[in-house]
């Protein structure tokens, strides 16, 4: 029997990986979520990719997820007279609103929100991280600071200011207009970067009008603060681990990913752990060991997803790359401790009918000889809280609705299957049986669990459980109509 990989692999397209012939290679290697980043790239670049992805999709008759990723606003240094300055620990230093190109002592920082928020004793981060100041004096239209870590800035830097909440919108007028052209494509995620609060979520819900599924970045320390209010208005989540460990100590980002990925399990809402997973396959065909317990600890939590960034997109080795984190997580899921972990990390949430529903399918599953449990789904509601109870057999979701099946692309463990329309239990009993076969998860032998709701082709209506045989003889004789 087939096995199916559980955790998800998302690749992000790029330079490296634009063309037909290495998409598909990318897709066969393992990789069942595309990500479009939009602060690369026309918006002819990015549709011509979604091109490809949706004939790749054609051909081989599998559901197919797109990601595209906002860039949210950029917080930029001016430019210098003189090129690059060294700055020295104790050195004095200013930044203000004047667009003369800056020197050794101050430089232009076009962003009157900074200055709002700045208050003395703020610390802010300038290239990364790479060299720190502490603000000393500041108002509406400056602040004098100390270089506390010391380094060369250049022009067009990027600043981060870890220690307030920006009055900044998470979309600028850029983002505005990719959400625009994305939801225009037809993508199913939209991941939402610069997030400080549930209201940023809130405004890109408003004008994505229901037509994609919002994932916010968790990338700045107000976000991880605010997490519990994002995670009730956000479909799903993205640990950005890049931009945290810039803007808070890095000895504290794998406590916050456990924590938020345990979260996001307990609410039933895909996670997704990103940034630097293989960075060194940028350049080497094999990663450090390092980075293959790093990819591996974010499945032994039970993560929906892993992410490749500039590995698949700009890489030397970009179908390599998805390769080694498929081998990863297949090894992984392979090592009974794995089994261990996450039963013991499993959250127990029994508040609705669905809720013990998907619960009794997978005690059922783990207790009999189940070789797996199929779904019939429109909104994909069952699907995700089935995925929450992280059952030892593959879960199938069966639908009539290609933008459910391409969405849940991105859950743990879940095959999606392309469905009839139906308005009988027993054809949906036939056609999960079917799926099953055909997937190569069961024979006729073998015995499934159906979940399902009637009326049929309502979302949220999961209110009936069947064990049924993948002898499609015995269903005709046996199962009511």
């Amino acid at each position: 029997m087939r096995r199916l990989r559980n955790v998800k692999i998302v690749a992000t397209l790029g330079p490296s990986s634009s063309d037909y012939a290495t998409i598909r290679a990318l897709f066969e290697a393992g990789a069942d979520v595309f990500r479009l980043n939009m602060s690369h790239g026309t918006h002819d670049e990015q549709r011509a990719r979604y091109d490809i992805i949706r004939q790749i999709e054609a051909d081989t008759g599998r559901p197919i997820g797109v990601l595209a990723d906002l860039q949210g606003p950029k917080l930029r240094v001016g430019t210098f007279a003189n090129g690059p300055e060294d700055l020295a620990e104790g050195q004095k230093f200013r930044f203000d609103l004047d667009p003369a190109e800056g020197n050794a002592n101050r430089v232009c920082l076009p962003h009157p929100e900074i200055f709002a928020a700045l208050e003395v004793g703020t610390t802010l981060l300038i290239n990364d991280g790479k060299i720190r100041v502490r603000v000393d004096a500041c108002g509406a239209d400056f602040a004098d600071c100390t270089v506390t870590t010391p380094g060369t800035i250049s022009n067009r830097k990027g600043v981060n200011v870890p220690d307030v909440v920006l009055p900044l919108a998470a979309l600028s007028e850029k983002d505005r207009a990719d959400l625009e052209f994305a939801c225009g494509l037809g993508v199913d995620w939209l991941a939402l970067s610069f997030v400080q609060r549930p209201a940023d979520v809130l405004e890109a819900r408003e004008l994505a009008k229901g037509r994609v599924a919002i994932l916010a970045k968790i990338e700045k320390p107000a976000a991880e603060k605010a997490f519990e209010e994002i995670l009730k208005v956000a479909d799903g989540i993205m640990v950005a681990r890049g931009d945290l460990g810039v803007e808070l100590p890095v000895e504290a980002v794998p406590p916050i990913q456990k924590r938020l990925v345990r979260k996001c399990r307990a609410a039933a809402k895909p996670v997704i752990v990103a940034t630097q997973m293989l960075e060194s396959m940028i350049e080497s065909p094999m990663p450090t060991r390092a980075e293959v317990s790093d990819v591996a600890t974010a499945i032994y939590e039970g993560a929906d997803a892993v992410m490749l960034s500039a590995e698949s997109a700009a890489g030397k080795y970009p179908v390599e790359a998805v390769k080694t984190m498929d081998a990863v997580a297949r090894s992984v899921e392979s090592d009974p401790t794995y089994r261990d972990i996450i039963v013991a990390s499993r959250v127990i949430e029994r508040k609705t009918i669905a809720d013990g529903m998907v619960a009794a399918a997978r005690e059922i599953a783990e207790a009999t000889e189940i070789a797996a449990i199929t779904c019939y789904t429109q909104s994909g509601n069952s699907v995700a809280l089935v995925c929450r109870e992280k059952p030892n057999v593959p879960i199938i979701a069966l639908s009539p609705l290609q933008p459910t099946l391409r969405k849940l692309c991105l859950y743990w463990g879940v095959h999606g299957v392309q469905g009839e329309v139906v308005d009988r239990f027993k054809q949906a009993v036939i056609d999960a049986a079917r799926a099953a076969r055909d997937a190569g998860f069961a024979d006729e032998t073998k015995q499934i669990v159906v979940i399902a709701g009637v009326p049929f082709n309502v979302a949220g209506s999961t209110n009936i459980l069947r064990v049924a045989s993948c002898d499609e003889r015995l269903l005709s004789l046996t199962d009511p109509e």
